[in-house]
């Protein structure tokens, strides 16, 4: 253990990964260690939004509203091909919340966060526009149209991991943190590998505790630390149904529990639904969405929908634990969704613990993480390769690297360059991989150049990059985190991709230390 690492990082969602990338990029040396697959938690079950949080200002929650919509087309620019515009319709339905108060909230949410490119809002006719049409004939007759951002939550961590690898961080996956201590005034970490049971002992200088729902079980590893804040479990479920409706636009329902729900267009054949809010109790790790949270929020948008939505009409649910700062909101619905730094200094070296965040405000979580770390970390940023605080907002994710309005021309392109693909293999390609698509279709000249067919698109060249390049392990990283082809594929064509990937694990490096892009 002769290394010393500036910065360790335990914990790979969204949060961790931004603070690696972030510290990689102005010269820091990282070491992030994640138990199980990249964005496998919190970071994976969003309702798949970069959004400012409209219902936020109901709680006067300003600050955090104003910082995610100017975070929203900032991540929108850096990564084009994973994040897009969504037009979102919030009908006005009588006896709930009224018109002039959606009215002024909107009129905020357009006004205070920095909107730049995407379109305001409107009013809707429900009676006459097309929006209306899905709706229950003569319930709802007025209602606004704003705009927000869709994004493929468990790609952005993915990616935003890959980028701070190919600027230097040490990622490994697979790996739990089983042990901290300091010696000497430095950080000792024990990570176990829970493939092969094979322990490892890196040190650091600071130490980050993005464990996300498990972070007061990390400050137990030997910190040494007793949390001052308490973290507080919110389980929020979502489902996927067969498409609702032909046009592209999303609807935001108000419930007349005072909570909202999202109807979402998802994966061009299918109708994401949710969130809920529940204080949840137990192992993060088995969380599900329940019978009764499943027909809660079939009943929510059946109260909107001309057709009735049906839990038999469910095609896949899932579920999510935010690790929210406990602030004493009697409700789940009410608790804040403002991140929370706790920086301690037992023995001498400094332990970063985060509590709460969203998915939107990542990379200025990050950036204050590393101003409360940069008294322990002098120095690094003289050696880096003209990367400034800030940075991230300019430089793009992998295969970001592109206008924001160039993915259909990107589809097109390689179409042009692979013939055999078809539009809807490539424009999957296009949102999945942007402008690296390419490097996992290397030479191909036809569909059997890119090796077995698992199915929906899926082929053997995509899968080896996905475990060389983005630390796919098992079938399941790679249907339901790195895509979500598992709505498309059978349980056998699953098994039989997961038996493939058992037998071909020399595809990636030693421990899950992933190669950089040449």
């Amino acid at each position: 253990m002769d290394r010393i690492f500036d910065l360790a990082i335990i914990g790979g969602g969204v949060n961790g990964c931004g603070i690696a990338r972030d510290a990689a990029g102005r010269g820091h040396s990282v070491f992030l260690c994640e138990m199980n697959d990249l964005a496998s938690g919190t970071s994976s079950w969003s309702t798949k939004l970069v959004h400012g949080g409209l219902r936020y200002l109901e709680y006067y929650e300003f600050r955090l509203v104003r910082e995610a919509l100017i975070e929203r087309e900032i991540l929108w620019r850096i990564a084009p091909h994973i994040i897009r515009p969504l037009r979102f319709v919030l009908p006005h339905h009588a006896g709930l919340r009224p018109a002039w108060l959606l009215r002024l909230g909107l009129f905020l949410y357009d006004h205070i966060g920095g909107r730049h490119l995407l379109p305001p809002t409107r009013s809707v006719d429900l009676a006459r526009d097309e929006v209306g049409r899905p709706l229950i004939p003569g319930r709802y007759s007025k209602g606004f149209e704003y705009s927000d951002c869709f994004v493929d939550d468990a790609r952005l961590v993915v990616l935003t991991a890959r980028d701070a690898a190919d600027r230097g961080a040490e990622i490994r996956t697979r790996s739990r943190a089983v042990e901290t201590r300091q010696t000497d005034g430095i950080w000792r970490v024990t990570v176990q590998n829970d493939l092969t049971g094979e322990r490892s002992d890196i040190a650091a200088r600071a130490l980050v505790n993005a464990g996300g729902p498990w972070v007061e079980e990390v400050l137990a590893l030997g910190s040494g630390v007793n949390a001052r804040a308490k973290v507080r479990l919110v389980q929020g479920s979502h489902i996927v149904v067969a498409k609702l409706y032909d046009h592209d636009r999303a609807y935001m329902l108000q419930n007349s529990d005072g909570r909202i729900v999202f109807v979402i267009p998802y994966q061009d054949d299918f109708t994401l639904i949710g969130t809920t809010d529940r204080d949840y109790h137990g192992d993060p790790a088995k969380v599900s969405a329940t019978a009764e949270e499943i027909q809660y929020l079939c009943d929510s948008v059946s109260e909107y929908l001309a057709n009735p939505v049906k839990p038999a009409d469910v095609v896949w649910s899932y579920a999510g634990v935010r690790p929210l700062y406990d602030d004493g909101a009697s409700e789940a619905k009410a608790a804040t969704r403002e991140y929370v730094f706790e920086l301690d200094m037992p023995g001498g070296a400094p332990l970063l613990s985060i509590y709460g965040g969203k998915i939107t405000t990542h990379r200025r979580l990050a950036e204050e993480a590393l101003e409360k770390l940069a008294p322990y970390l002098k120095g690094a940023s003289d050696l880096s390769t003209g990367a400034r605080e800030g940075w991230t907002a300019k430089a793009p994710l992998p295969g970001g690297d592109m206008d924001v309005t160039a993915l259909p021309a990107l589809t097109a392109e390689l179409m042009r360059d692979y013939p055999f693909l078809t539009l809807a293999h490539a424009s999957r390609l296009a949102h999945a991989y942007g402008t690296r698509a390419g490097k996992l279709l290397g030479s191909a000249k036809s569909l059997g150049d890119l090796g077995r067919s698992f199915g929906a698109t899926l082929s053997a060249a995509e899968v080896r990059y996905l475990m060389a390049v983005e630390w796919a392990f098992t079938a399941e990283d790679v249907v339901w985190r790195r895509s979500k082809l598992g709505l498309r594929l059978s349980a056998d064509e699953i098994a039989a991709l997961d038996q493939w990937m058992a037998t071909n694990q020399s595809v990636r490096g030693k421990a899950g230390l992933m190669p950089g892009l040449s």
